[in-house]
């Protein structure tokens, strides 16, 4: 049984969008978004610097963007896979997919979403750390001794401590055992409490969206759930931007629900690497180019 994963932030890279441009029918869908929320997709996915997207405001619509083009490539209208999740911003593209709101609607999701949580970051100094390695129990202790949050619960030996600039410093200089310590280029403390001046302008947008219940499964990133109220998904994915995102739940979830297969979308990487090491017999692909579609058909051929 096949499973589709939608990278998060932090996932993309200059010059992302060229391959899958070379398709007609995807440059006019980037030129349709690009519209359709006042921002230049295609520049950002072929010339705009590291610099340029790595910031909030433009990285999430450039990331979603990705995933829906690999997705349209990929799937041609036809829903194969049985489950799907996203993380974090990921969310966004996967409730697309699913078939719970329309692509054009993800697109103004996702760039409202932008906005707000660049203007929640330039409120207080604060980021994010990836704690790599040492024992789940003492680096989860060590990070809310410090007043931090798990932000991101990666599994597979990764956990991301969100919060003040002072305590993410201490962390770095008080390592806990056989774990280090990897500050992140991002600009707050996203999925915890930093956040919560985005949510209620994504709550009133969100309100006005039109949804359908999933045409497959869809894996949350609050509990590693499978949601199937197309409403409780928006609503999940808007609270989840000042929570905790729980993505070893999520792939434990693909385990338990007979999952053999997963293909990450575009920009692919991130989250096919976290799911190797946490349940290396599910069979993996990554869509970091258009280049790598038919290894992706493939996959589906054998799990879908």
């Amino acid at each position: 049984m096949l499973a589709l994963l939608a990278p998060g932030q932090g996932s993309q890279t200059p010059g992302m969008l060229t391959t899958w441009l070379e398709n007609p029918e995807l440059k006019d869908l980037l030129k349709e978004w690009s519209q359709a929320i006042d921002l230049d997709l295609i520049h950002l996915g072929t010339s705009a610097s590291a610099e340029e997207i790595q910031d909030t405001a433009n990285a999430q619509p450039l990331i979603v963007a990705a995933s829906l083009l690999s997705a349209h490539a990929l799937l041609k209208g036809n829903m194969t896979c049985k489950v799907i999740a996203g993380h974090s911003v990921g969310e966004i593209s996967a409730a697309a997919i699913a078939g719970v709101i329309s692509s054009i609607d993800a697109m103004k999701l996702v760039r409202t979403r932008g906005i707000e949580m660049a203007k929640a970051a330039s409120l207080a100094p604060a980021g994010m750390s990836a704690v790599l390695g040492g024992i789940r129990v003492e680096v989860l202790e060590a990070i809310a001794l410090l007043g931090l949050v798990a932000a991101n619960d990666n599994g597979a030996g990764q956990i991301v401590a969100a919060g003040s600039l002072e305590a993410l410093e201490k962390l770095a200089n008080h390592t806990p055992a056989g774990a280090r310590v990897r500050p992140l280029a991002v600009a707050g403390a996203f999925h915890t409490s930093y956040m919560s001046p985005a949510v209620q302008p994504m709550q009133l947008l969100a309100q006005g969206i039109e949804v359908s219940n999933p045409l497959c499964d869809v894996i949350s990133n609050k509990d590693g759930e499978i949601v199937s109220d197309g409403r409780e998904i928006l609503d999940r994915i808007v609270n989840q931007i000042a929570n905790p995102v729980r993505w070893d739940l999520c792939m434990s979830a693909m385990k338990s629900h007979g999952i053999t297969g997963a293909i990450e979308l575009a920009p692919g990487g991130t989250l096919v690497g976290l799911l190797k090491r946490a349940e290396p017999e599910i069979q993996t692909c990554a869509l970091k180019s258009s280049e790598d579609l038919s290894t992706a058909a493939q996959l589906i051929t054998n799990h879908g």
